[in-house]
């Protein structure tokens, strides 16, 4: 990682904004991140051409004017949806990308109305107006459809197909990107004067709606000019408060659009000082006290991403709420990831350490780095060396340590079995996945005993391929990936009656056990029953729990295609023993030999797990889903109106087998905007044929 030299910082919170890059995939969100860092740092260059799509989320610290923008890149793709949470918890504002070429996708509509929920402060930036088939009118049209008060700051202006400047409608002036490698402001001719004032009327009666001056809107429409200062005084309250939302027109290749995205950002969006910040907890779960953006306020900082760089170490991207961050000050780690999530993170267990000393401090800046001596409240930073602190931790104070409550962690729901390809790796391979699971809150490590594989839960294939990539070019560490084995179970089906017999002579002391064991199928959920009734002593009483112990390890072994046999009652009825030869380990024998006997095709069925699913799609996919559903061996229990309007919630039973490549195949079947979660509910019959394949293993 290089280093650029340093620059002036932030001397208080309403010098930063906080600003968050999202959109789908392909808008072209991390060419305009790339035009707009290279905008404000001194000697970097977008790349030619299309950069590759974003996987992790990247930050840029730059100054504008009087304010230091930390602009926040985050990746498109659904697989890295923690990323995005991550970075809205980061930010204070939400430059949302879309593309003139392909509209407003249900992804984005999705995650506007959470910003919406918060009262985050939107913008939305246009992109791809080369593209022969982009429709800037068009879009502006969907993005009203979709986010409401929205209207355009300015219109692209486009000669002979190619993007060459801005039509300011506030303003009424043109931004001209012909001249060299600048822009210059200019008068409007009186074709582009016409095309402005068409536009501008909506603008100017949008913003004033929203003005704290109730009589302005009724004077403008009495007739009355309102200085465009009035307006634009109005339009950034309106912005700040999330009750208007500008659009503007980008072109990351030539510039246009950026100096006025960097504008709107300074003088737009609020400070942290205006912007909420999380709630906070003692570790213990009570009351930390008001928390404001104060640099000299108690420290509550949080770790939004962390990676590892193989020059300096582990990097931890963090946001500080409240105090000052300095290097090398004690700091206390919390995490309790347990306390808040909803589905299982056991590999993030409950910490609290005060062993953690804060490493060198950096400013980001894409790719690269500058040295700062310390992060005030706002401020967005990276810190090295922090080993005890994983993603989503806060750090705070020792003498008074906070909790931040977490973002809404997505539930990794695609399992994939990997195991190291050498023998020499599988210790590298525990380290490594120890490292990404600190890193990464949306992946999930089980090691599963029933079928002896290490299983990797990810969000998605593209998630699955960025961590087996990582191991093994950060990590060195080469993984093959195999089919994940469902656990099965075992079950009688029908009430048997069997002999175990155990005679054995050697010339010495023998073995001799024989017990009669009645075999009777118990309800779904029973467990396993063992009952006496021997009666006349055919068993002694000291062999009774020899039987109770055979039977016990026997059906935990299985008995007839290695799984654990559930729901059973066992009744030791009669049996035999021998003075001599008799033995605490003949009855075990002679009882597993017996259950062993009993099992055949006949008697025992094979058992799956079956789990509840709750899935949420558009109303123009249920039929779909519905009919997935069914060739899934579904049982569905009934559909409802979600909470987000056009959009259906459907409640299912679905054996989980079904369901290993499920994330994958909804993303199909609802167009990429359906989403699920699941948990385990019983173990149910499986059908006969499926069970003899999924036994017999991979070929």
């Amino acid at each position: 990682m290089n280093r650029v030299s340093d620059a002036g910082r932030p001397s208080s919170p309403e010098e930063i904004r906080n600003v968050v890059m999202v959109g789908a995939s392909g808008a072209g969100k991390t060419a305009l991140f790339e035009a707009l860092t290279a905008a404000r740092v001194p000697g970097r260059r977008s790349r030619e051409g299309a950069p590759p799509p974003t996987v992790v989320l990247a930050a840029a610290a730059l100054p504008t004017g009087a304010v230091t923008v930390n602009l926040v890149d985050t990746p498109g793709q659904p697989d890295f949806v923690g990323d995005v949470r991550a970075g809205l918890r980061a930010a204070d504002a939400a430059l949302f990308v879309v593309s003139a070429a392909d509209g407003v996708d249900e992804r984005t509509r999705l995650l506007w109305r959470e910003c919406d929920a918060v009262g985050m402060p939107r913008a939305v930036a246009v992109t791809h107006l080369e593209q022969a088939r982009a429709d800037f009118e068009a879009t502006v049209t969907a993005c009203q459809r979709a986010f409401g008060d929205a209207e355009p700051l300015a219109l692209p202006l486009v000669v002979d197909g190619a993007v060459v400047g801005l039509l300011n409608l506030l303003r009424r002036s043109v931004t001209d990107h012909r001249e060299g490698d600048g822009a210059a402001d200019r008068e409007a001719t009186p074709d582009e004067a016409e095309l402005i004032d068409a536009q501008r009327g909506d603008l100017i009666e949008s913003v004033i709606e929203e003005s704290e001056d109730e009589s302005l809107l009724e004077r403008y429409l009495g007739g009355e000019e309102v200085d465009t200062d009035t307006v634009s005084e109005d339009l950034r309250t309106a912005i700040a408060t999330a009750r208007f939302f500008p659009i503007l027109p980008t072109h990351a290749p030539s510039g246009v659009g950026v100096e006025a995205l960097l504008e709107l950002c300074e003088h737009g969006f609020p400070s942290p000082a205006s912007a909420a910040i999380p709630t906070v907890y003692t570790p213990a779960g009570a009351g930390f006290g008001p928390v404001t953006c104060d640099p000299d306020g108690p420290l509550v900082a949080e770790v939004v991403r962390t990676t590892t760089d193989p020059f300096v170490g582990r990097l931890s991207l963090v946001r500080v709420f409240s105090g000052t961050l300095r290097p090398d000050e004690p700091v206390h780690v919390s995490g309790h990831l347990q306390h808040f999530a909803s589905h299982l993170v056991e590999e993030h267990a409950d910490h609290d350490s005060d062993d953690e000393r804060v490493g060198p401090l950096a400013v980001p800046v894409g790719d690269d780095t500058r040295p700062t001596t310390a992060a005030i409240a706002g401020d967005i930073v990276l810190v090295s060396k922090l080993s005890a602190a994983e993603t989503s931790d806060t750090l705070s104070h020792k003498d008074r340590p906070a909790l931040v409550e977490p973002w809404a962690l997505p539930n990794p729901l695609l399992p994939v079995a990997v195991h190291a390809k050498s023998k020499g790796d599988e210790d590298k391979l525990a380290h490594a996945l120890q490292r990404l699971v600190a890193e990464d809150v949306t992946m999930r490590l089980e090691h599963n005993a029933e079928t002896h594989q290490l299983v990797l839960w990810a969000m998605g294939p593209a998630h699955v391929d960025q961590l087996i990539e990582a191991l093994s070019s950060r990590y060195h560490v080469a993984v093959e990936v195999e089919p994940v084995r469902t656990s099965l179970r075992e079950t009688f089906v029908r009430p048997t009656k069997v002999q175990g017999r155990l005679v054995k002579q050697s010339g010495g002391h023998g073995q001799y056990a024989v017990c009669h064991l009645e075999i009777e199928p118990l309800n779904r959920g029973a467990g396993v029953e063992f009952v006496d009734k021997v009666v006349g002593g055919a068993v002694p009483r000291q062999f009774i729990p020899s039987v109770e112990k055979g039977v016990r390890t026997q059906l935990e072994k299985g008995v007839l295609a290695g799984y654990p046999v559930v729901d059973v009652r066992v009744t030791l009825v009669d049996g035999k023993a021998h003075s001599v030869d008799s033995s605490d380990m003949a009855f075990q024998t002679a009882a597993g030999i017996a259950l062993r006997e009993a099992a055949n095709d006949a008697t025992v069925a094979m058992l799956e797990p079956v789990d509840s699913v709750r899935i949420e799609v558009p109303d123009e996919a249920v039929g779909s889903v519905l009919a997935d559903l069914r060739g899934r061996r579904g049982q569905v229990h009934g559909t409802e109106p979600a909470e987000v309007p056009g959009r259906t919630v459907i409640q299912a039973e679905v054996p989980a087998h079904e369901l290993s490549r499920y994330p994958v195949e909804l993303r199909s079947v609802s167009h990429g905007t359906g989403t699920f979660s699941r948990s385990f509910v019983r173990y149910d019959y499986m059908p006969p044929a499926l069970a003899r394949e999924l036994a017999a293993g991979p070929a």
